[in-house]
């Protein structure tokens, strides 16, 4: 056993061991160290590895608390699973790439390196496509660029697509008129643009025609310039909407594509359009393919472990059907 001190100011130790000490609860627990704070003096015992990982850990978090961040379950979840990497301080980096803030006050940033990697590409790349599993950031970092880039006048409009894929029930059976039957599979769209730019603004951009926010059927015929396109949910796409989709964009334009392999609603046997264009595309210049994994879901740590349970179901079922 080995038992080491260190200082970390109080105020930083008050944020990093978080409401009711649950937070120094979970620090505690996952790396097999005790922590004890005697105002700012900290002592942490255990294996000699055990309190190396330890101190580096509360060393990153408290310059993270010193530079103003709320210390969250996900900074410490995601620190302890960098104890490997943390000297470089990725938290710390991460936290200095604020997008923009949201209506209340809320900065807007990447919390995990892939996310990271991701806004990099959307900054650098005309097209990019962003393919992981749900709680990951996709659509709602998407969404922070293009609302950031139409702030700053660098494209003239934002335009939000999905397929309206059928779940269960016919589009011809819901209630109201087309706009009323298409909304419930945009308003994933809706609510992160009222989140970020207010109800009130995004009501006078969309009637002024800055805004849109339609099914992906309507983008067939159009070519769209100096535009920022998202198009979301693009599992559910063929390869002809995709490629419609695609050849849409134009001078000035930046898309970027969404999408999650393993919660597909097309027809049994279809192909997706996302899987066909990743075959395709991935290999082009201005063109750039994120993954973003389990690591990156910045949900509550209960949607993590089902989306690693689910990776390892469908590893298991892969591997059985090889050994078949």
């Amino acid at each position: 056993m080995e038992e080491r001190e260190m200082m970390i100011p109080a105020g930083d130790l008050l944020n990093i061991f978080g409401e009711f000490d649950k937070n120094l609860k979970l620090l505690e627990k996952l790396l097999g160290v005790d922590i004890v704070a005697r105002e700012d003096k900290l002592k942490i015992s255990g294996k000699p590895r055990d309190v190396d990982y330890a101190e580096n850990i509360m060393k990153e978090l408290a310059l993270l608390s010193g530079k103003g961040t709320q210390i969250t379950e996900q900074n410490i979840r995601y620190a302890i699973s960098l104890k490997d990497k943390i000297d470089d301080h990725p938290l710390v980096s991460m936290d200095d790439h604020t997008i923009c803030h949201t209506i209340s006050g809320k900065p807007v940033k990447p919390k995990t390196l892939g996310q990271k990697s991701y806004v990099d590409a959307i900054r650098d790349k005309m097209i990019v496509f962003g393919v992981g599993p749900a709680g990951t950031g996709k659509t709602y970092l998407a969404m922070a660029m293009a609302i950031t880039a139409f702030k700053q006048e660098r494209i003239e409009r934002i335009i939000l697509t999905r397929p309206a894929i059928e779940a269960g029930e016919k589009l011809g059976f819901l209630p109201g008129d087309l706009q009323s039957k298409v909304d419930p599979y945009l308003r994933p769209l809706y609510d992160a643009l009222y989140q970020i730019m207010g109800a009130e603004s995004f009501q006078r951009n969309m009637e002024r025609g800055l805004i849109e926010v339609a099914p992906l059927a309507y983008m067939r015929g159009r070519t769209l310039d100096n535009a920022f396109i998202i198009l979301d949910e693009a599992q559910n796409t063929t390869p002809a909407q995709m490629k419609m989709f695609l050849t849409r964009i134009g001078f000035g334009s930046k898309a970027v594509i969404t999408g999650d392999a393993t919660q597909k609603d097309l027809a049994p046997g279809a192909k997706s359009g996302l899987d066909v264009a990743l075959k395709v595309l991935s290999k082009l210049d201005d063109i750039a393919v994120c993954n973003l994994t389990g690591a990156d879901v910045v949900r509550h740590p209960l949607v993590q472990k089902i989306v690693n349970a689910y990776e390892a179901y469908e590893k298991s079922k892969q591997g059985n059907k090889q050994k078949r």
